[in-house]
């Protein structure tokens, strides 16, 4: 059972855990044990995902994130198949979590008059320095 908040936690028999080898350095090691675990866990069809949370989640635009519904997380920062697992595990509960939380709503505000006139005014003192430096002005001289 993989604990997201208090109130969510996903059954291990919707998690698909795949050890394949790791990438990249690490002698002979790497050749002969299959340490990286690659973490798959369907977003679309999860009957332990609140809509909301669901809708959130397959509304982000991650590419772990197949066309499917599926978000799959690959793990091979360490040198164990069990701390890779944990990792993969740890990871997906984050961007889980992160769903949970829904987006503030942004509240839509205007200028004050003082902040209309402000600007208005950088206007024109910046339009008299321009018309001050054009041709015309250097003939009234």
């Amino acid at each position: 059972m993989l604990r997201i908040t208090a109130t969510l936690a996903i059954p291990d028999d919707e998690l698909v855990e795949r050890f394949v080898r790791s990438a990249g350095p690490g002698g002979q090691n790497v050749n002969k044990v299959a340490t990286a675990v690659e973490l798959r866990f369907d977003v679309a069809r999860s009957p332990s995902l609140p809509d909301a949370v669901r809708e959130r989640l397959l509304a982000r635009r991650d590419r772990r994130l197949t066309d499917d519904g599926v978000l799959v997380l690959n793990a091979q920062r360490f040198r164990t198949q069990d701390r890779n697992r944990e990792d993969a595990r740890e990871r997906l509960a984050a961007v889980i979590a992160a769903a949970t939380q829904a987006p503030k709503k942004r509240v839509a505000t205007k200028p004050s008059r003082a902040a209309k006139e402000r600007r208005l005014g950088a206007k024109r003192e910046r339009a008299t320095v321009k018309r001050q430096r054009s041709a015309a002005a250097w003939d009234r001289e």
